[in-house]
């Protein structure tokens, strides 16, 4: 058998290892969320026309676009930097939210910055947070946006039987789908990030560091 504080220092280097390695799986999927929550903030994809739907169209938290009658064109409105070409208030809120989601988990990414100045633990634990906060401002967000489905410009799309949390004749897009789908991601990363902090607040064993320092 291997005395106990050779095993004690193989041990610990995989234990490393296999922390380092979950630490950079963990940076890796946190870049492809951001790029994700990017992509869901900016795309006005969240709702959309259906072959039953008046007009042709579809609409985002602030950007939207509606066919026209006559020629079938496209009339394209909305702004992050306009609130008042946003054609609903809870569309405003919505963008708020998501928009705070957003930056949080750009702000996590940058944090991994500190990695190089503060102690690693300390830095997965800031990031924990800031993913599960982004998490909360998303599904805040999800919750919201269909309470500005009864505006008028939405109906004039998807038809007078449109209200609040009543969709009509308009389907439900792809960048509301992932949107929900991101807030179990930052969820699940948030954790990981709880999990990675605590490791590095214990990468030594108690029994190598008790062994060390009998042999001092």
């Amino acid at each position: 058998m291997l005395p106990a504080q050779e095993a004690a220092k193989i041990y610990h280097t995989n234990y490393v290892r296999n922390a380092r390695a979950m630490g950079v799986l963990w940076t890796v999927f946190t870049i492809t969320f951001a790029v994700i929550t990017v992509v869901v903030f900016i795309q006005p994809y969240w709702i959309g026309d259906s072959v039953n739907t008046p007009q042709a169209g579809y609409f985002g938290l602030f950007h939207y676009c509606i066919g026209n009658a006559l020629t079938s064109e496209l009339t394209c409105k909305g702004s992050a930097l306009d609130f008042g070409s946003i054609p609903s208030g809870a569309f405003k809120t919505a963008m708020f939210f998501v928009g705070i989601s957003m930056l949080l988990v750009v702000g996590s990414i940058v944090c991994l910055s500190l990695f190089f100045f503060c102690n690693a633990g300390s830095v997965y634990k800031i990031c924990a947070w800031m993913q599960l906060a982004s998490s909360t401002c998303m599904a805040i967000g999800c919750m919201i946006y269909p309470d500005g489905w009864d505006s008028e410009e939405v109906k004039r799309m998807c038809g007078q039987r449109t209200d609040k949390y009543t969709l009509g004749n308009c389907t439900v897009r792809w960048a509301y789908i992932l949107a929900i789908i991101s807030i179990m991601d930052s969820l699940i990363l948030s954790f990981l990030a709880f999990s990675l902090g605590n490791r590095q607040d214990k990468l030594l064993p108690e029994d190598f560091q008790v062994e060390g320092k009998d042999n001092e």
